[in-house]
């Protein structure tokens, strides 16, 4: 519905089609109606002019065709409102219009236009017709040497003017400020709608980007415990098969076995947590590769176990608490690599006590992760590991030197190490820095709030 009562289709296109048909059915219907009021006004107008020319002396054909032609205006009553209660005052004396009155006063009052042209318009139509109805009467009495009193005749033209005028103003304006309402409704409703489709467009952006963020966390966790563990295994082997006398050609063979698998269970880590790291869609193959990594593990396990039996810290080693890695748990790690024949020394400063649960598993991770960069890189290497306890936070740092000319192991890096521990530190609101020294070796330093 326009501003002046004229039905537009909602949308660029229109309504779709539903149960009421069509989206163009109420607009030809509003047309019919038009149409066949404004015909039964011509033909009103028509009789009432043919009147006017008894009366008048003027001639029924010009008188006709007038009539006709003001009582077509009524088609144009949703478009131009105004101009339909104007002709209706313009041919008020002329006693003719009267269904075009009422009509235009409510579609009038039923559309968008100022109240005080409304009131205006009415008061003018109410006024013209109280003034032709006062004479009409008056003259008509007169002729009938019928002298009915002056207050008679007013009072009758007043409430002839008023009953004609007030209803289909009244109502008009009822079914305007109905209209308006239910318009103001729907808005309301729509607005909602569009809120309601921010907050659970906002939602799953949220829900992706948690789901992002735990498929992150499991890959640095993943990487540090696995591949910490294997590394281990590898360097394991290549001892193993450098020391072996007993039986030089079987333990050969098996420590070469051992080191190709964990060499492969770290390739499919590796591809495991580019996925992780990839799209959601292939969350599957993420799966899938995790299942495929742990199975690989488990075989490199078993195969170290028929090399040599495995002590209590392998047995400790397995153990993963769910809440992660302690503090309590760093010199646990440092004695697997000093088993591999690493120079390891912990240097703790300030008074040893309880931290956040996250706060001890990143410091564990750190000097996890740079021990096993350790072995990768710098074989033979020491390894220096200085952890401060302060008043408001807690620094740890792991140096080592330069390796003592033994090759390095040939093991597959993502070169996800070192930006793991970043985003461990960083996630929990510390600092974290990484690069060579002046004598050769690397250093790898992070402070965390505690």
């Amino acid at each position: 519905m326009s501003t002046t009562g004229e039905y537009v289709p909602d949308g660029a296109g229109g309504r779709s089609r539903g149960a009421a048909g069509p989206w163009w059915w109420p607009r030809r219907r509003s047309m019919v109606l038009d149409v066949s009021l404004a015909f039964v006004s011509a033909v009103e107008c028509l009789l009432e002019g043919a009147a006017f020319a008894e009366k008048t002396g003027i001639s029924p054909v010009v008188t006709g065709l007038f009539g006709l032609l003001v009582g077509s205006v009524l088609v144009l009553r949703r478009r131009w409102p105004v101009l339909v209660v104007l002709v209706s005052i313009a041919v008020t004396p002329a006693q003719m219009g009267i269904l075009l009155s009422i009509v235009g006063l409510y579609t009038l009052a039923a559309s968008d236009v100022p109240r005080r042209i409304i009131a205006v318009l009415s008061g003018m139509t109410m006024l013209g017709m109280l003034i032709v109805t006062f004479l009409e009467m008056h003259g008509d009495l007169g002729a009938a040497a019928y002298h009915a009193p002056l207050a008679v005749v007013a009072l009758t033209s007043v409430l002839a003017a008023v009953g004609v005028t007030a209803p289909p103003v009244l109502l008009g304006l009822y079914v305007g400020a109905r209209r308006r309402l239910v318009e103001s409704l729907r808005e309301r409703a729509d607005g909602l709608e569009r809120e309601l489709s921010l907050l659970a467009e906002t939602a799953t952006s949220s829900a992706e980007r948690a789901r992002m963020e735990e498929r992150t966390r499991i890959a640095r966790e993943m990487h540090d415990v696995v591949a910490h563990r294997v590394s281990l295994m590898v360097v394991h082997a290549a001892a193993l098969q450098a020391i072996a006398v007993k039986d030089p050609e079987k333990a050969s063979a098996s420590a070469q076995l051992l080191g190709d698998m964990g060499r492969q269970a770290l390739d499919e880590l590796r591809e495991m947590l580019g996925v992780l790291r990839a799209e959601p869609a292939t969350a599957a193959r993420a799966a899938s590769a995790a299942a495929v990594s742990a199975a690989s593990v488990v075989r490199v396990a078993a195969a170290a176990e028929t090399i040599a039996p495995a002590g209590p810290a392998a047995a400790a080693e397995a153990e993963e608490d769910e809440q992660g890695p302690c503090l309590a748990e760093l010199r646990r790690l440092l004695d697997e690599s000093r088993a591999t024949g690493m120079d390891v020394e912990l240097t703790v400063e300030g008074e040893e006590r309880p931290l956040a649960a996250r706060v001890e598993a990143t410091v564990y991770r750190v000097v996890q992760e740079a021990l096993t960069n350790v072995h990768k890189h710098a074989p033979g290497a020491w390894a220096r590991i200085r952890l401060a306890y302060r008043e408001a936070e807690v620094a740890v740092l792991v140096q080592n030197g330069p390796s003592d000319g033994a090759p390095a192991l040939v093991l597959p890096s993502g070169g996800n190490g070192l930006v793991g521990m970043k985003e461990r530190v960083t996630a929990l609101g510390g600092g974290f820095a990484a690069g060579t020294t002046h004598e050769g070796g690397f250093r790898v330093s992070a402070m965390l709030p505690a």
